[in-house]
């Protein structure tokens, strides 16, 4: 295999898919990139397991191929690199030679083989959700997911498509979190499902201002693709709690606030509370 790319495209592309990338897994190949280069397009994959995420740059392909090389020593390589072309040559024992300028290393890779693909939607119920209106919701219900794992499924948003709209929702027991989206699917697409907290993080990082997000739903496993880039991620199995009977109908008594004012009044009484009492 032996591709060249531009240091930018390169760092962008690493950058995309290293968060998945697990510091502490007992299998190596876990620990790798997968690359593979064919047409004019090199594609990287990472995954622990549970979430992977896959991502393509353009790039100039002499010879193509795949291996798979360590994820964090090559994003550091790429990193100290100077702005200029990087050529990437990888031979049948995959060993990586990276050229760039002056500069010259050799990594060694593990075979393509043995890295775990990321799971096919074959016959997944599929739904389209603007990108910044999702990122904002999932910025609305995220920070109240539960860290609490003996209460594992709280350990997620709940994504409910019910009725032409998804509701996320999240709660860790003491607060709940709740938006309403409306997005257009038929009846027989609805579906619940409670997508874990490394997922919903990468997601909302992966998440950008335009375009759709189409999101692809199988029995216990999620998709997210987003342009070229492609976020899998298992499910968390579980009944979600019945959140409804916990939100009060009608209120008697209703007080309107003036919102900065009200988040200065909260900062500055919570700033004399213990801070094991906090919530945040």
């Amino acid at each position: 295999m032996k591709f060249s790319v531009s240091k930018e495209k390169l760092l962008a592309g690493l950058q995309t898919v290293q968060n998945v990338v697990s510091t502490r897994t007992t299998l190596p190949i876990l620990s790798n990139v997968l690359l593979q280069a064919e047409g004019d397009q090199l594609r990287l994959t990472t995954t622990d397991l549970d979430v992977g995420v896959s991502g393509a740059i353009t790039a100039q392909v002499e010879k193509p191929g795949a291996t798979t090389l360590p994820a964090r020593r090559l994003f550091n390589i790429v990193r100290e690199l100077p702005a200029a072309e990087i050529i990437v040559e990888v031979d049948s024992k995959n060993v990586a030679s990276i050229r760039c300028g002056q500069s010259f290393f050799k990594i060694l890779g593990l075979p393509e083989e043995e890295f775990p693909p990321l799971p096919k939607q074959t016959d997944a119920r599929t739904f389209t959700i603007g990108q910044q209106v999702l990122r904002d919701a999932l910025k609305k219900t995220s920070y109240a997911i539960s860290t609490d794992e003996t209460r594992y499924v709280l350990n997620g948003i709940l994504f409910s498509f019910k009725e032409n709209k998804v509701t996320l929702v999240a709660t860790d027991g003491r607060r709940l979190a709740l938006v309403d989206l409306e997005v257009e699917f038929p009846r027989s697409q609805e579906v619940d499902i409670i997508v874990p907290t490394k997922a919903v993080t990468e997601l909302g990082r992966l998440l950008g201002d335009e375009g759709d997000v189409r999101l692809s739903v199988e029995e216990n496993q999620v998709a997210f693709q987003i342009g070229d880039t492609l976020l899998a991620s298992k499910l968390i199995e579980g009944n979600y709690p019945n959140y409804r009977q916990v939100i009060p109908g009608e209120a008697k008594e209703r007080v309107t606030l003036e919102r900065e004012l009200f988040l200065q009044r909260c900062a500055s009484c919570g700033a004399g509370s213990p801070a094991r009492s906090r919530t945040r």
